[in-house]
């Protein structure tokens, strides 16, 4: 009898564990990011030129509230463990992300702008911090990492401390690792090979889709 229940907790356990590290609910995620268009296949010419087989463009995101809280709670479990004073938002995809972090976890959020204002205050930065605080980068993805890269420069050089870079989707040409060789910890939601292991699983995406998006990647890395 205690043989049978073991083995009965061993299939229930196989059967609810993640698979690739994506577990159910995630996957429900990620289906509902391509109902909504933020997930979208076909031909897309990128800001650098490139023509890129998919494009993700996760703004609509705020237009789904439950949708951004979940996505948001995702986010702050990765990085539950590490200090957190503020939160700083990439703009501007990541503001809303940010915005849903503070507001369910009570983590004080400072905004970087892209530019700053020529009149009023002319501040880049907005929001009340303190040197010598603890900030964590939120934003939404990672092609070179740059933008996470620009806002830490700007924060450190207002003595704010950055350490950790949390993001949905590491889009796998670079980024990560050329943030983290920078001294950085990056948090990551979901890789692009679990995207589209889970739209290719659920027939979203066809075999021919699912090549040309890894050759992709492959032939596109961002040098360091």
């Amino acid at each position: 009898m205690f043989f049978c229940r073991k083995v009965f907790v061993l299939i229930v356990s196989i059967i609810c564990s993640p698979m690739n590290g994506v577990s159910m609910t995630e996957k429900e995620l990620i289906l509902k990011l391509h109902d909504i268009g933020a997930i979208k296949f076909g031909e897309f010419t990128l800001k650098s030129g490139i023509i890129s087989p998919y494009y993700v463009d996760l703004r609509p995101i705020i237009s789904y509230p439950k949708l951004l809280r979940d996505l948001s709670e995702l986010m702050w479990q990765k990085v539950v463990h590490v200090r957190a004073d503020c939160v700083c938002g990439v703009p501007y995809t990541a503001l809303p992300l940010a915005c849903g972090i503070s507001l369910r976890y009570n983590v004080p959020m400072i905004m970087r702008r892209k530019e700053a204002k020529d009149y009023g205050t002319k501040r880049i930065i907005e929001g009340e911090y303190k040197p010598g605080q603890t900030c964590i980068i939120v934003e939404d993805l990672f092609t070179t990492g740059g933008s996470a890269i620009e806002t830490i420069i700007l924060l450190e050089e207002r003595d704010l401390i950055v350490k950790d870079v949390v993001i949905i989707l590491d889009r796998e040409q670079g980024g990560v690792q050329r943030v983290e060789q920078k001294g950085y910890n990056v948090y990551v939601v979901w890789k692009l090979s679990d995207i589209i292991q889970v739209l290719s699983d659920n027939q979203r995406i066809d075999r021919e889709q699912l090549h040309a998006i890894t050759q992709f990647t492959r032939e596109n890395q961002c040098t360091m």
